[in-house]
C-alpha cells in the first residue's frame, strides 16, 4: 500500500473510530474505492496500529477527566473498576453466542467461517449501519427534549447501566457497521444518565477491551502471514507508524467533535449520517462492490 493510501485510511479510521459512525464501515468503503484489500496480512497489521493510535487518543483526551472522576482516590476508583468489569463481562456474554450464530449463518452448512469474512461484505454492513443509525436517532431526539446542559438521571451510573452498555457493546462487536460508541452512548442516554458521564464511561469501556482486540488482530495478521508464506514486516513498520500517528491525531479531533455535539444536544445528527451512509453502502453493494 502506498504511503498516501496509508495516510488517507489512517485519517478515516481515526475520525470514524471515535465518532459513532462505525470506523470499520468507513475503512472498508474507503479501501474498496482505493482498490485496497484490507484482509491481507500487511493491511491487517496496519489495522492493529491504527487501533493502537485511536486507543492512545482516547487515553490522552479523557485522562484529566478520568483522573478527577475515577483515579483521585480508592473510593472513587474501586466502584468504577467494578462497573468496567461488569460491562466487559456483559460484552462477552452477549458477543460469544451472537458470534456463534453469525458464523453458523455465514458457513451455510459448510466448514466454519471466521467472523472476519464480514469485513468485506457490504450487504451486511449496510443494515448494521441503518440499525445503529436508528438507535442513535431515537436516543438523540428523545434526549434532546431536555434543556441543554440538563440531565434527568442520577449523578452516577449503576450496575444496570453497566450491564446494558456492556451488552450493547457485545452486540456491536461482531457486526461491521454497528458502531460500539454509538450503541453504548445511546444506551446510557436512553437510561437518562448524565451525558458527560455516559461518554466518559463508554470510552473507558473501549480502552478496557481494545488491548484484547489489538492482540486478536495481531494474531490474525500473523496467521494470515504464515498462510501467505511469510511477509517482510520490517518494511511495513515505517509507513504503518505514520498511519498510527495520523489515526491518533484524527482521533483527538473526532473526540472534540463528539463531545461538542453531545453537549449541544446534536447527538441525533450522527444517526442521520449513519442512515445516509447506510444507503450509500447499500447502493455500492447493489452495484457489486
Amino acid at each position: 500500500m502506498s504511503i498516501l493510501h496509508v495516510i488517507l485510511l489512517s485519517i478515516v479510521q481515526g475520525l470514524a473510530e471515535l465518532l459513532p459512525v462505525s470506523s470499520s464501515a468507513h475503512v472498508i468503503v474507503a479501501a474498496k474505492l482505493l482498490h485496497e484489500n484490507m484482509s491481507t496480512p500487511a493491511n491487517a497489521l496496519l489495522l492493529v496500529l491504527l487501533h493502537t493510535g485511536t486507543m492512545f487518543a482516547v487515553i490522552v483526551y479523557f485522562w484529566q477527566r478520568w483522573r478527577t472522576e475515577f483515579f483521585s482516590s480508592w473510593s472513587r476508583f474501586y466502584p468504577f473498576a467494578r462497573l468496567i468489569v461488569v460491562a466487559s463481562i456483559s460484552s462477552g456474554v452477549v458477543f460469544l453466542p451472537v458470534q456463534a450464530v453469525v458464523k453458523h449463518i455465514l458457513s451455510q452448512g459448510g466448514p466454519p467461517v471466521d467472523i472476519e469474512t464480514l469485513f468485506n461484505r457490504l450487504n451486511w454492513i449496510a443494515p448494521a449501519l441503518a440499525a445503529v443509525g436508528l438507535l442513535i436517532l431515537y436516543a438523540g431526539l428523545r434526549e434532546g427534549r431536555r434543556p441543554i446542559g440538563g440531565d434527568a438521571g442520577p449523578a452516577t451510573l449503576g450496575w444496570r447501566d453497566a450491564v446494558v452498555m456492556g451488552a450493547l457493546q457485545g452486540l456491536a462487536i461482531p457486526f461491521r457497521g454497528f458502531s460500539r460508541s454509538g450503541a453504548t452512548i445511546s444506551g446510557g442516554m436512553l437510561a437518562g444518565r448524565p451525558r458527560a458521564e455516559v461518554e466518559s464511561f463508554s470510552f473507558a469501556m473501549v480502552v478496557a477491551i481494545t488491548p484484547f482486540a489489538i492482540l486478536w488482530e495481531l494474531r490474525r495478521a500473523i496467521r494470515a502471514s504464515h498462510a501467505a508464506g511469510g511477509i517482510h514486516w520490517g518494511a511495513l513498520v515505517g509507513p504503518d507508524m505514520i498511519g498510527m500517528v495520523c489515526s491518533f491525531l484524527a482521533g483527538l479531533l473526532a473526540l472534540r467533535w463528539l463531545s461538542r455535539w453531545l453537549e449541544q444536544g446534536r447527538w441525533h445528527r450522527f444517526g442521520v449520517y449513519c442512515l445516509a451512509f447506510a444507503a450509500l453502502v447499500g447502493w455500492l453493494a447493489y452495484r457489486g462492490w
